[in-house]
Protein backbone atom coordinates (compact mmCIF):
# COMPACT_ATOMS: atom_id res chain seq x y z
CA UNK A 1 0.00 0.00 0.00
CA UNK A 2 3.13 2.57 -0.10
CA UNK A 3 2.62 4.85 -2.36
CA UNK A 4 6.09 4.18 -4.51
CA UNK A 5 4.21 0.58 -5.37
CA UNK A 6 0.78 1.70 -5.46
CA UNK A 7 1.90 4.62 -8.49
CA UNK A 8 5.28 2.74 -9.87
CA UNK A 9 5.82 2.75 -14.05
CA UNK A 10 9.48 2.42 -12.79
CA UNK A 11 10.95 0.12 -15.75
CA UNK A 12 7.96 -0.30 -17.91
CA UNK A 13 8.07 -0.30 -21.65
CA UNK A 14 5.76 3.33 -23.32
CA UNK A 15 4.72 3.94 -26.59
CA UNK A 16 2.74 7.32 -26.77
CA UNK A 17 2.01 8.30 -30.45
CA UNK A 18 2.25 12.44 -31.39
CA UNK A 19 4.76 12.63 -28.37
CA UNK A 20 6.68 14.95 -29.93
CA UNK A 21 4.40 18.15 -28.17
CA UNK A 22 1.84 18.73 -26.73
CA UNK A 23 -0.52 16.70 -24.31
CA UNK A 24 1.47 13.50 -25.74
CA UNK A 25 5.07 15.15 -25.12
CA UNK A 26 3.52 16.15 -21.01
CA UNK A 27 2.52 12.33 -20.78
CA UNK A 28 5.84 10.98 -22.44
CA UNK A 29 8.09 13.10 -19.94
CA UNK A 30 5.97 12.11 -16.97
CA UNK A 31 6.61 8.63 -17.25
CA UNK A 32 9.95 9.08 -18.15
CA UNK A 33 10.71 11.66 -14.78
CA UNK A 34 9.31 8.13 -12.93
CA UNK A 35 11.98 5.38 -14.45
CA UNK A 36 9.80 4.09 -17.77
CA UNK A 37 11.35 3.40 -21.26
CA UNK A 38 9.27 5.78 -23.63
CA UNK A 39 8.97 5.93 -27.30
CA UNK A 40 7.74 8.51 -28.52
CA UNK A 41 6.10 8.77 -32.09
CA UNK A 42 5.73 11.82 -34.85
CA UNK A 43 5.71 12.60 -38.22
CA UNK A 44 8.25 15.14 -38.22
CA UNK A 45 11.48 13.41 -38.06
CA UNK A 46 13.69 16.44 -36.73
CA UNK A 47 11.10 17.54 -34.23
CA UNK A 48 10.60 14.21 -32.39
CA UNK A 49 13.98 13.38 -32.32
CA UNK A 50 14.59 16.80 -30.68
CA UNK A 51 11.67 16.34 -27.82
CA UNK A 52 13.09 12.79 -27.15
CA UNK A 53 16.44 14.35 -26.62
CA UNK A 54 15.63 16.95 -24.50
CA UNK A 55 12.98 14.80 -22.12
CA UNK A 56 15.81 11.94 -21.86
CA UNK A 57 18.56 14.67 -21.20
CA UNK A 58 16.14 16.51 -18.62
CA UNK A 59 15.13 13.39 -16.60
CA UNK A 60 17.81 11.19 -16.91
CA UNK A 61 15.88 8.49 -18.45
CA UNK A 62 15.51 6.45 -21.90
CA UNK A 63 12.99 8.57 -24.31
CA UNK A 64 13.47 7.07 -27.69
CA UNK A 65 11.81 9.25 -30.98
CA UNK A 66 10.65 7.62 -33.74
CA UNK A 67 9.26 9.42 -37.33
CA UNK A 68 5.96 7.85 -38.43
CA UNK A 69 2.92 9.02 -40.00
CA UNK A 70 -0.14 6.40 -38.45
CA UNK A 71 -2.48 8.14 -40.60
CA UNK A 72 -2.50 4.91 -42.95
CA UNK A 73 -2.20 1.45 -42.38
CA UNK A 74 1.28 1.62 -44.15
CA UNK A 75 2.74 4.02 -41.36
CA UNK A 76 1.14 1.78 -38.83
CA UNK A 77 2.94 -1.27 -40.09
CA UNK A 78 6.54 0.53 -40.20
CA UNK A 79 5.71 1.71 -36.68
CA UNK A 80 4.54 -1.93 -35.28
CA UNK A 81 7.78 -2.97 -36.67
CA UNK A 82 10.21 -0.86 -35.41
CA UNK A 83 9.05 -1.39 -31.92
CA UNK A 84 8.92 -5.38 -32.55
CA UNK A 85 12.82 -4.60 -33.70
CA UNK A 86 14.08 -3.18 -30.35
CA UNK A 87 11.54 -5.10 -27.58
CA UNK A 88 10.08 -8.34 -27.15
CA UNK A 89 6.69 -6.75 -25.21
CA UNK A 90 5.22 -3.53 -24.55
CA UNK A 91 3.48 -2.40 -21.29
CA UNK A 92 1.49 0.48 -22.32
CA UNK A 93 0.22 1.90 -25.15
CA UNK A 94 -0.95 5.61 -25.02
CA UNK A 95 -3.10 6.12 -28.36
CA UNK A 96 -2.57 10.27 -28.47
CA UNK A 97 -1.80 11.48 -32.20
CA UNK A 98 -4.39 13.36 -33.26
CA UNK A 99 -5.74 16.23 -35.65
CA UNK A 100 -8.27 18.84 -35.70
CA UNK A 101 -10.21 20.36 -38.77
CA UNK A 102 -12.28 23.90 -38.08
CA UNK A 103 -14.91 25.37 -40.64
CA UNK A 104 -18.10 26.50 -41.47
CA UNK A 105 -20.79 23.48 -41.97
CA UNK A 106 -21.67 25.46 -45.29
CA UNK A 107 -17.81 24.47 -46.46
CA UNK A 108 -16.70 21.84 -44.68
CA UNK A 109 -14.56 19.78 -47.12
CA UNK A 110 -14.35 15.98 -46.90
CA UNK A 111 -10.46 16.58 -46.70
CA UNK A 112 -11.03 18.01 -42.99
CA UNK A 113 -13.49 14.55 -42.16
CA UNK A 114 -11.22 12.04 -43.46
CA UNK A 115 -7.96 13.47 -42.04
CA UNK A 116 -9.66 13.67 -38.47
CA UNK A 117 -11.17 10.04 -38.83
CA UNK A 118 -8.61 8.55 -40.21
CA UNK A 119 -5.73 10.00 -37.60
CA UNK A 120 -8.13 10.25 -34.44
CA UNK A 121 -9.88 6.91 -34.98
CA UNK A 122 -9.22 4.46 -37.58
CA UNK A 123 -5.35 4.50 -36.48
CA UNK A 124 -6.03 4.36 -32.56
CA UNK A 125 -7.86 0.54 -33.28
CA UNK A 126 -5.74 -0.67 -36.12
CA UNK A 127 -2.44 0.78 -34.06
CA UNK A 128 -3.56 -1.22 -31.27
CA UNK A 129 -4.64 -4.06 -33.20
CA UNK A 130 -1.51 -4.55 -34.50
CA UNK A 131 0.20 -4.11 -31.11
CA UNK A 132 -1.47 -6.43 -29.63
CA UNK A 133 1.19 -9.20 -29.43
CA UNK A 134 3.41 -7.47 -27.81
CA UNK A 135 0.41 -5.83 -25.14
CA UNK A 136 -0.39 -9.43 -24.71
CA UNK A 137 3.54 -10.58 -24.10
CA UNK A 138 3.98 -9.81 -20.34
CA UNK A 139 0.66 -9.07 -18.62
CA UNK A 140 -1.07 -11.22 -16.40
CA UNK A 141 -3.73 -11.17 -14.02
CA UNK A 142 -1.40 -9.17 -11.37
CA UNK A 143 0.23 -6.93 -13.89
CA UNK A 144 -2.14 -6.30 -17.01
CA UNK A 145 -0.91 -3.93 -19.85
CA UNK A 146 -3.00 -0.58 -20.75
CA UNK A 147 -3.99 1.27 -23.49
CA UNK A 148 -4.84 4.92 -22.81
CA UNK A 149 -6.56 6.82 -25.50
CA UNK A 150 -6.53 10.29 -25.96
CA UNK A 151 -10.35 11.28 -26.55
CA UNK A 152 -11.66 15.26 -25.70
CA UNK A 153 -14.39 17.08 -23.64
CA UNK A 154 -15.40 17.69 -27.31
CA UNK A 155 -16.77 14.40 -27.40
CA UNK A 156 -18.82 14.53 -24.56
CA UNK A 157 -20.06 18.35 -24.46
CA UNK A 158 -20.87 20.57 -28.17
CA UNK A 159 -17.49 22.86 -28.58
CA UNK A 160 -18.03 26.24 -29.60
CA UNK A 161 -15.67 25.83 -32.36
CA UNK A 162 -16.72 24.36 -35.64
CA UNK A 163 -14.79 21.18 -35.78
CA UNK A 164 -17.63 19.38 -36.41
CA UNK A 165 -15.25 16.07 -37.44
CA UNK A 166 -13.07 16.42 -34.30
CA UNK A 167 -15.89 16.10 -31.97
CA UNK A 168 -17.49 13.21 -33.52
CA UNK A 169 -14.11 11.33 -33.93
CA UNK A 170 -13.31 12.09 -29.95
CA UNK A 171 -16.97 10.61 -29.30
CA UNK A 172 -15.99 7.47 -31.32
CA UNK A 173 -12.93 7.17 -29.33
CA UNK A 174 -14.68 7.27 -26.05
CA UNK A 175 -16.92 4.29 -27.47
CA UNK A 176 -14.25 2.23 -29.33
CA UNK A 177 -12.87 2.42 -25.66
CA UNK A 178 -15.48 1.29 -24.05
CA UNK A 179 -16.04 -1.51 -26.69
CA UNK A 180 -12.19 -2.78 -26.13
CA UNK A 181 -12.20 -2.43 -22.70
CA UNK A 182 -14.91 -5.65 -22.71
CA UNK A 183 -13.21 -7.57 -25.48
CA UNK A 184 -9.08 -7.24 -24.03
CA UNK A 185 -9.58 -6.89 -20.47
CA UNK A 186 -9.96 -11.23 -21.13
CA UNK A 187 -6.67 -10.86 -22.52
CA UNK A 188 -5.11 -8.75 -18.93
CA UNK A 189 -5.09 -5.71 -21.18
CA UNK A 190 -6.77 -3.05 -19.66
CA UNK A 191 -8.06 0.03 -21.77
CA UNK A 192 -9.41 3.59 -20.85
CA UNK A 193 -9.57 7.19 -22.33
CA UNK A 194 -8.37 10.43 -20.47
CA UNK A 195 -10.84 13.42 -22.20
CA UNK A 196 -8.69 16.47 -21.45
CA UNK A 197 -10.24 20.13 -21.50
CA UNK A 198 -7.72 22.98 -22.48
CA UNK A 199 -3.87 22.24 -22.15
CA UNK A 200 -1.35 24.57 -23.99
CA UNK A 201 -0.75 22.72 -27.08
CA UNK A 202 -0.32 23.36 -31.04
CA UNK A 203 -3.83 22.62 -31.50
CA UNK A 204 -5.66 24.84 -29.26
CA UNK A 205 -3.28 27.53 -29.19
CA UNK A 206 -3.58 27.86 -33.44
CA UNK A 207 -7.55 28.31 -32.37
CA UNK A 208 -6.75 31.09 -30.05
CA UNK A 209 -3.92 32.96 -31.07
CA UNK A 210 -2.45 31.09 -28.03
CA UNK A 211 -3.94 33.73 -25.81
CA UNK A 212 -5.35 31.89 -22.71
CA UNK A 213 -7.06 33.76 -20.80
CA UNK A 214 -10.21 33.88 -21.65
CA UNK A 215 -10.26 30.42 -21.49
CA UNK A 216 -8.76 30.41 -17.85
CA UNK A 217 -10.98 32.64 -16.87
CA UNK A 218 -13.87 30.34 -17.80
CA UNK A 219 -12.96 27.52 -16.61
CA UNK A 220 -14.15 26.63 -13.02
CA UNK A 221 -10.84 25.49 -11.85
CA UNK A 222 -9.15 29.20 -13.01
CA UNK A 223 -6.62 27.86 -15.49
CA UNK A 224 -5.80 25.54 -18.11
CA UNK A 225 -4.01 22.05 -17.82
CA UNK A 226 -0.69 21.53 -16.73
CA UNK A 227 1.92 18.24 -17.38
CA UNK A 228 1.44 17.47 -13.92
CA UNK A 229 -2.62 16.80 -14.75
CA UNK A 230 -2.42 15.07 -17.18
CA UNK A 231 0.66 12.95 -16.65
CA UNK A 232 -0.61 12.25 -13.31
CA UNK A 233 -3.23 10.97 -14.32
CA UNK A 234 -1.95 8.46 -17.34
CA UNK A 235 0.22 7.45 -14.35
CA UNK A 236 -2.54 6.29 -12.15
CA UNK A 237 -3.76 4.65 -15.26
CA UNK A 238 -0.59 2.54 -15.95
CA UNK A 239 0.14 1.28 -12.72
CA UNK A 240 -1.16 -0.81 -10.03
CA UNK A 241 -3.55 1.75 -8.24
CA UNK A 242 -5.28 1.95 -11.55
CA UNK A 243 -5.19 -2.09 -12.34
CA UNK A 244 -9.19 -2.13 -11.55
CA UNK A 245 -10.40 0.92 -13.10
CA UNK A 246 -11.50 -0.26 -17.23
CA UNK A 247 -13.32 0.79 -19.55
CA UNK A 248 -13.62 4.24 -18.10
CA UNK A 249 -13.51 7.76 -20.11
CA UNK A 250 -12.16 10.46 -16.88
CA UNK A 251 -12.41 13.87 -18.03
CA UNK A 252 -9.33 15.68 -17.42
CA UNK A 253 -10.56 19.43 -17.33
CA UNK A 254 -10.56 21.67 -14.14
CA UNK A 255 -14.50 21.03 -13.94
CA UNK A 256 -15.86 22.12 -17.44
CA UNK A 257 -17.92 19.22 -17.78
CA UNK A 258 -18.97 19.02 -14.46
CA UNK A 259 -20.48 22.82 -14.42
CA UNK A 260 -22.05 22.67 -17.66
CA UNK A 261 -25.59 22.97 -17.02
CA UNK A 262 -29.44 23.82 -18.22
CA UNK A 263 -29.99 27.73 -17.26
CA UNK A 264 -33.48 27.28 -18.54
CA UNK A 265 -34.46 30.27 -15.95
Amino acid sequence: MLINNLFSVKDKVVLVTGGSRGIGEMIAAGFCANGAKVYISARSKEVVKETAKRISETYDSQCIGIQSDISNIEGINRLVNEIKSKENHLDILVNNAGAAWAAPIENFPEIGWDKVMDLCVKSMFFLTQNLLPLLVSAADSENPSRVINIGSIDGINTPVFKNYSYSAAKSAVHHMTRVLAAELVKKHINVNAIAPGPFPSKMLGSAVEFDYSDLELKNPRGRIGTPEDIAGLAIFLSSRAGAYTIGEVITCDGGLVASAGHDLT
